[in-house]
């Protein structure tokens, strides 16, 4: 039966693990498990036959970590061992007579892209592409993509497998306890991206046991429209006996794999420590439960890569300032290509109460499509606010969609048929919710019906590729009074009657109408409070505009929209500061401690060497740079800010010691660091974004961090401890099948150098796995790190 159709109507099984149990087996510490496909094929194959044995209906490809990053120091090809292994679970399905499917198992890479690590996503695609050919031409009946932590990344692999291949496509991700990805993203971010994208199934797999993952499910059954699916660890892992552990047992397991499949998950299996035990037990105590039917939530969203604004009775303020259009400093910015100008334009808009931002790069003179792709980027990179694609340039839409962390608003398409066959085909490849123009072929209606017809002609060309009235959003199109009174009107009746009789979102460009009018403001404003009353679902404004956001938080509280008034009452409060600190960022100079917390590097580097003239070096750091760092660690720590804005910060940051360093090299002095630390991700994992994210900050420190890389020898790592004498260790990992290195590592560091400390991170880690292979610290996050190694060098 055709998979996609089986989803959703009855309980589906996955297997379990398969690299612990491969531990079990004699696999080594440090060996690449994928490799066993080729050379200990007879191994592989017995564990797909007792998961099947065990009755479940999907099983996991060894090909988790068949990429072209972790293969290229063997003598094996991607291909051959993707083809290895799929053909393996083939032969198991057939050997045991079972009617069960085959997945192509893709992890992640290894790897942050770009502009946070250095992968860029084209290349990440190009990885992801070649594990899905060889996977489909293998006999793969579905792609799984799993235990990824960025959205991002997910993307790329996404795309590389609805590009080019035909296979179904489930997605499952590692949250954290508190539902968070590595790099931000909530549950309902992450959804919206991925519901746009058009995968068939999306779910939770490792890091959590079923406890922790049953506490996150319903932050996921309420946002997601698709099956869910859900593959824990046997609970959290431990050391007995120098072997790691799981702690959660078949049976328990699955009594609270029930409790899971009755809260709405409709696939269910295992991931690390779990066993065909476990999966026969689950299976044994679901099978005959019914799922709950999957209904389409009707959430009208976009996103960013850590959070949605979700269109509802509510209205939304889309920022307009980042559009050439009677802008002359942004116009000088696009020539001149300075990036910075407009990140400082995106973080006032951001400061300032805009919900989206608007993204406009067409001036006739330059490359709109690179600078357009440029640009989206580098919001992206400082500002977590979804954004709007504006452009009527095809290419330069594309571009921007496909690189887009998140799901984007497009703006737009009309009603002329070349414009949907041009965009419509965008939105379904790449996900979105799309501004239609109530404008065709003969222009823009006069009358409130002939924009209602054009409307109705786009919803229906919409359907044609499966775009919902949802993910629609339509601007009927203000015209200045001055050249006709009855524009208004128009304007709004047909904004009332989209709104209120079809249902659909609305869009208005509130500024235009008023062109050719003195203090246009006033009818801005007059003209934006009528639109919110007649249902305008977001309105394209200047939000630093003191009387338009006046206008929207008194209607908000008027209407209903402001619980208690808590908004009403912060604005008008908080007014002056708010004013004062979007004042300073839309100025061309920005105070060092406000350019390395906003990561403004350009900026963080100009402002110390101005105050470099009056200012000493270490009062620099000590009273500026560390205080920046601090409070945007702080927020880090306190789930206000996500990893993007720390690592952007930690550049910015590290454009003011850059200054620094260059007034010392004049002066023939050498800056000093507070002390030496080594760090490397253990041998056999080529995992290293946890290990890079520290380094960064260390360094931002002011420690002098010396830096083994990935997949080293514990041998190598001790080595290098005691020719250097360092104070502390930093060792990372992300499988469970490397940790046995570190436990070894630490032992032989314990023995050559005792005085020496060791933190350990990664994904597998707790506080108490950790205790028990003899770590001194572990940390959760990157800034927990930082914490210790100032507390250990302070003494």
């Amino acid at each position: 039966m055709n998979f996609r159709n089986i989803l959703g109507t009855r309980m589906l099984f996955f297997d379990g693990a398969m690299g612990t149990i491969l531990q079990s087996k004699g696999l080594k510490p440090g060996e690449i498990p994928e490799l066993w496909n080729l050379t200990h094929n007879d191994t592989i194959l017995e564990i797909h036959k007792s998961y099947l044995k065990a009755g479940c209906d999907i099983i996991k490809a060894n090909t988790f970590g068949a990429n072209p990053f972790k293969l290229k120091d063997t003598t094996y090809s991607c291909e051959e061992v993707v083809t290895a292994g799929i053909m393996l679970a083939k032969d198991a399905v057939a050997k045991t007579n079972k009617d069960a499917y085959v997945a192509l198992d893709i992890g992640s890479l290894g790897k942050l892209l770009k502009p946070l690590g250095d992968l860029e996503f084209t290349a990440a695609y190009e990885a992801f592409k070649e594990i899905c050919i060889a996977g489909e031409k293998a006999g793969a009946d579905l792609c799984l993509i799993e235990t990824v932590s960025d959205t991002y990344e997910i993307k790329a692999a996404v795309l590389a497998a609805k590009e080019n291949t035909h296979l179904p496509i489930i997605v499952t991700m590692i949250f954290d306890e508190e539902g968070k990805l590595l790099t931000g993203a909530n549950v309902a971010a992450a959804t919206a991206m991925l519901e746009g994208l058009r995968v068939d199934a999306i779910g939770f797999n490792c890091g959590l046991g079923p406890v922790q993952m049953q506490k996150l499910l319903p932050d996921l059954h309420k946002v997601c429209s698709l099956p869910i699916v859900v593959n824990p660890n046997a609970g959290l892992p431990v050391v007995v006996d120098g072997q790691t552990m799981f702690n959660v047992d078949p049976d328990e397991f699955a009594d609270l794999m029930k409790d899971i499949a009755l809260s709405g998950a409709s696939i269910l299996g295992g991931c690390c420590g779990t066993t065909p035990e476990h999966i026969e037990k689950t299976i044994q105590m679901c099978k005959d439960i019914q799922p709950l039917q999957i209904v389409d939530k009707e959430r009208s969203v976009i996103s960013s890569y850590s959070q949605i604004v979700e269109l509802n009775n509510k209205p939304k303020i889309i920022g307009e300032r980042i559009n050439p259009t009677g802008k002359s400093r942004l116009k000088q910015a696009l020539r001149e290509d300075d990036l910075e100008y407009i990140l400082k334009e995106a973080l006032a808009q951001q400061e300032s109460g805009a919900h989206i931002l608007d993204v406009n790069v067409g001036l006739p003179e330059i490359d709109e499509v690179s600078l357009m792709e440029k640009t989206i980027i580098g919001i992206q990179s400082i500002v977590d606010l979804p954004l709007q694609i504006d452009t009527s340039n095809i290419e330069a839409m594309k571009r921007a969609m496909r690189i887009y962390n998140g799901k984007p608003l497009i703006n737009s398409v009309n009603g002329k048929q070349d414009s949907m066959d041009a965009v419509f085909p965008l939105v379904a490849q790449y996900g979105g919710m799309v501004v239609c123009l109530t404008l065709d072929e003969t222009g823009i209606p006069e009358t409130v019906e002939g924009r209602i017809k054009i409307a109705e002609k786009i919803v229906k060309e919409a359907a044609k590729y499966k775009i919902e009235k949802k993910d629609l959003i339509i601007d009927t199109l203000a015209m200045t009074v001055s050249t006709g009174q009855e524009n208004s009107k128009i304007t709004l009746d047909t904004l009332d009657y989209i709104r209120n009789q079809m249902g659909i979102h609305t869009v208005l460009g509130v500024s235009n109408i008023s062109f050719g009018l003195p203090q246009r403001e006033k009818i801005n404003t007059a003209f934006f409070t009528i639109a919110l009353y007649k249902g305008l679902s977001a309105g394209i404004i200047n939000p630093s505009i003191e009387a338009m956001m006046n206008a929207y938080y008194s209607y908000c509280a008027l209407s209903g929209n402001d619980e208690q008034c808590i908004n009403y009452i912060n604005h008008f409060s908080q007014s002056t500061e708010n004013k004062t600190s979007v004042s300073n960022l839309q100025q061309d100079q920005v105070s060092l401690f406000d350019a390395v917390v906003k990561g403004l590097s350009e900026s963080a580097y100009t402002a110390a060497k101005e105050m470099l003239n009056t200012k000493a070096p270490l009062d620099l750091i000590d009273e500026d740079l560390i205080p920046a760092l601090d409070k945007v660690g702080q927020g880090f720590e306190n789930k206000t800010l996500f990893l993007p804005q720390l690592l952007m910060s930690a550049e910015a940051a590290k454009s003011g010691f850059h200054a620094i360093k260059e007034l010392l090299a004049k002066k023939g002095n050498v800056s000093s660091s507070k002390g030496t630390i080594v760090i490397a991700t253990v041998k056999g994992d080529i995992h290293d974004i946890g290990k890079n994210i520290v380094k960064v900050l260390l360094e931002n420190y002011g420690f002098h961090v010396i830096d083994l890389g990935k997949d080293v020898s514990p041998e190598q790592i001790v080595q290098t401890a005691v020719e250097n004498q360092v104070k502390l260790i930093g060792l990372s990992a992300l499988m469970t099948t490397t940790v046995a290195n570190m436990e070894i590592t630490i032992q032989q560091l314990k023995t050559a150098l005792p005085d020496c400390k060791v933190m350990v991170g990664g994904a597998v880690l707790t506080q108490t796995y950790a205790d028990m292979i003899g770590a001194d610290f572990y940390s959760k996050d990157a800034m927990g790190s930082i914490r210790y190694a100032n507390e250990l060098f302070a003494v």
